[in-house]
């Protein structure tokens, strides 16, 4: 019997697909990829869906590199045109590894994410792919108010003001996002300054973190997507490796 995996990046709208991908599909593995650069709270939220979804987490991790730090320092590549390199070691690499043929892939993206389906599918027409928010029409926003009305605390990420539950300093921010990174977890902020003159490298556009002004940016500038199984597949190294 095929497999029907949903991946679950510790966020809400992929609980919610997850959710859904229990009552309309046989044979469902609930899988999360473990990144240690995600808050802390993340596990407890994982914890709490798994109790309401009555059903174990299967949680998978890189086999060579420990966290996003441990492959920006050994590969010395932040992000680019490509993509994350991060997303590809700790999360595209790990789901292939774990992944069969025949699988079919739930994939949290929500309503108003329908155009990022579409392209994915075109892009990846060897992967056979389900989003249940989208069919149910599902935005993020209705996401967040199920997981509340069941009684589930939001990981802290979204309670700090940040769009989703991503790593703590996801090279794919920007200005806004950089400077609320400097304001709530100033270590990290500083760790990826220091990084980004050891290898050369910015996360920003060129512009060094050393250098940002404390003001720059805007809060919409937060918004990134949520770094699931599939964030960024379409740049790139989805199908084609980085060396």
């Amino acid at each position: 019997m095929s497999r029907t995996i949903s991946w679950f990046s510790c966020g809400a709208a992929s609980a919610c697909a997850s959710k859904l991908a229990l009552r309309d599909y046989d044979n469902v593995i609930i899988a999360r990829c473990i990144v240690d650069n995600e808050h802390e709270d993340n596990s407890r939220f994982a914890d709490d869906i798994s109790d309401w979804l009555d059903a174990d987490i299967v949680n998978l991790r890189s086999d060579k590199y420990v966290d996003c730090w441990d492959v920006w320092e050994k590969t010395r590549w932040l992000n680019g045109p490509q993509g994350a390199r991060c997303t590809v070691e700790m999360k595209k690499k790990v789901r292939q590894r774990f992944s069969e043929i025949d699988d079919i892939h739930i994939i949290g993206f929500t309503y108003e994410e329908e155009h990022r389906a579409i392209k994915f599918n075109k892009e990846n027409p060897e992967i056979a792919t389900a989003y249940p928010l989208i069919d149910n029409k599902i935005s993020k926003s209705m996401c967040f108010d199920i997981i509340r009305d069941v009684g589930i605390e939001l990981p802290a990420m979204y309670r700090l003001g940040y769009y989703n539950a991503n790593c703590i300093g996801c090279v794919k921010g920007g200005a806004g996002y950089w400077n609320k990174i400097r304001v709530d977890f100033r270590d990290d902020f500083y760790r990826m300054a220091d990084l980004e003159k050891d290898i050369g490298a910015s996360c920003i556009n060129g512009r060094p973190l050393a250098t940002l002004p404390p003001a720059a940016g805007r809060h919409k500038d937060l918004y990134l997507p949520d770094c699931g199984l599939f964030c960024g597949e379409n740049e790139g190294w989805g199908k084609h490796e980085p060396h």
